[in-house]
């Protein structure tokens, strides 16, 4: 019985100093995949509405700066933010549960950038259904599946991404006089805007009669599978003299291939703007990117998803300017 009692004691002096060890009542709770939004929509005071913003991952530096422009129309308009994401931009079955979860705890509204055009739609569906607003951004909803399920009325705001595409990769065949092979590589083939960005990319690149694509291959959005699409490419035809990614992630993937290969004669393209492509693209080892202002769509975002709440109208399709980023414009 003395040892029982010295346990038991033990296991209660463990767990006083656990609880002494936990974040202070008025800390900001730290936003994670997966995490509950209890504690961020018990945050809010009365009257506030709360707002999610769902993206597809923060492993993406795009997504940060999304989160940064819905944060400071967080402020400008007094909503609780509550931010989202999946642990990749794969991760559609996390997504579909974020919903889910944002739904039983009642949300005011949902702001969300879809991992996939059609696998999110049905849950979607359901959460307009108990009067949840909603608003699409970066990758657009498929329009006819939406429409066969009754999902309506979503507005969406982001790029013209065929067009940036396009201009992006006039840029990469302007560079390219000779007879010249070159690799596409895109992301997630079931997003619409990885659709997009491919069909500018192959408009622009087959008005030059000497350009031949070799292969339009995916690396869903990932720096690690454009590596090895790279890699695996060059193997079977070490002529390529272009590489054009729908995405900086990707590119960079790319071109840290090339860097091992010693492959600095190849064009390299990308999408987003991020700050370690701009950086390439000064040093010249990049060619191109797409900055599709990540931080505005985030913000406009959130300020639709208040005014759809506030029962203003709101347009049916916003698209913000795309804006190409090269070393002599920089």
């Amino acid at each position: 019985m003395r040892c029982k009692s010295l346990v038991w004691m033990c296991l209660t002096a463990a767990l006083f100093i656990l609880a002494g060890c936990g974040a202070p009542k008025d800390s900001k709770p730290l936003v994670v995949p997966g995490k509950t939004a209890q504690t961020e929509i018990a945050k809010s005071t009365a009257g506030q509405k709360n707002i999610a913003l769902v993206m597809k991952t923060l492993t993406n530096p795009f997504f940060v700066e999304m989160e940064r422009g819905a944060r400071r129309a967080e402020k400008e308009l007094g909503v609780n933010l509550i931010v989202k994401t999946g642990a990749q931009e794969t991760s559609v079955d996390q997504q579909i549960a974020i919903v889910e979860e944002l739904i039983k705890r009642k949300v005011d509204a949902i702001v969300i950038a879809p991992a996939s055009s059609i696998d999110l739609i049905p849950v979607l569906k359901k959460a307009q259904d108990v009067g949840i607003s909603l608003i699409n951004i970066d990758n657009r909803l498929d329009r006819d599946v939406a429409k066969k399920v009754g999902l309506l009325d979503i507005p969406f705001i982001s790029v013209d991404n065929e067009k940036g595409a396009y201009l992006a990769a006039q840029v990469i065949s302007e560079r390219l006089t000779n007879a010249a092979d070159v690799l596409v590589i895109e992301g997630i083939r079931s997003a619409k805007n990885a659709q997009e960005r491919s069909a500018g990319t192959l408009r622009a690149l087959k008005e030059k009669p000497n350009i031949r694509v070799i292969a339009v291959d995916t690396a869903n959005w990932k720096i690690d599978e454009a590596y090895e699409v790279t890699k695996r490419r060059f193997v079977q035809n070490p002529s390529i003299a272009a590489v054009v990614c729908g995405n900086d992630m990707m590119a960079l993937g790319a071109l840290r291939y090339l860097r091992e290969a010693n492959r600095s004669d190849v064009v390299v393209g990308g999408f987003d703007a991020l700050e370690e492509a701009r950086k390439a693209v000064n040093e010249g080892r990049m060619l191109v990117t797409v900055d599709q202002q990540a931080e505005m769509q985030g913000y406009q975002g959130v300020k639709m998803a208040w005014q759809k709440i506030s029962a203003e109208p709101v347009s049916a399709e916003t698209l913000i300017d795309v804006k190409l980023v090269q070393k002599s414009r920089n």
